[in-house]
């Protein structure tokens, strides 16, 4: 199982926080209605920010 620091932790509550409001908005500019698009987006911000979070799985 991948482990995540700290911060990985706090930007995925601080998303999740977010999309349980309805105010989670993605790229498009759509409101986000699917939990796992929630968390991805919050793993996606917390390496933007150089948290502890492992590789993105590699496409086949």
């Amino acid at each position: 199982m991948p482990k995540y620091g700290k911060k990985a932790q706090e930007t995925v509550h601080e998303v999740m926080d977010k999309y349980k409001k309805g105010e989670l908005k993605s790229g498009s500019g759509k409101k986000v209605t699917d939990r796992k698009q929630a968390v991805a987006i919050g793993l996606s911000e917390a390496r933007e920010k150089g948290a502890k979070v492992p590789e993105p799985p590699k496409k086949k």
